[in-house]
């Protein structure tokens, strides 16, 4: 091993929109909050952090076409599809319609794509 990862960046163009939606979905804590950068860490105070950054002229990715490629997506294991779901919705997640019995992508409040997992292993 070189390293370990401690922190993942995300462009997008409102940084506290992204850091409210991440923290609900992963039960993060906001720890840097500005205009232009926002910060959260896992419970406990773990890695790897999670961080979004403005940017000027952000094009969100097209899902499912690669025009504009996804460059990141996160994957949330899930236990129950139907509960999981409406809460995203309620977050402000974008249901994409494409699914298989173990995944299900959405996209967050920038037009980043995701996926609630339910692997079968």
């Amino acid at each position: 091993m070189i390293g370990s990862l401690e922190l993942v960046i995300v462009d997008c163009p409102e940084p506290q929109v992204l850091a409210r939606f991440y923290s609900e979905l992963f039960g993060y804590e906001i720890v840097g909050y500005d205009p232009d950068w926002a910060e959260l860490v896992p419970p406990g105070g773990g890695r790897p952090l999670v961080a979004f950054q403005q940017v000027a002229d952000y094009h969100a990715p097209e899902w499912p076409s690669q025009s504009v490629p996804q460059q990141f997506h996160f994957d949330v294991r899930v236990e129950d599809f139907e509960v999981a779901e409406p809460a995203v919705l309620a977050l402000g997640a974008t249901r994409t319609g494409s699914e298989t019995p173990s995944f299900r992508v959405y996209l967050d409040p920038a037009g980043h794509p995701f996926c609630l997992i339910k692997p079968e292993d």
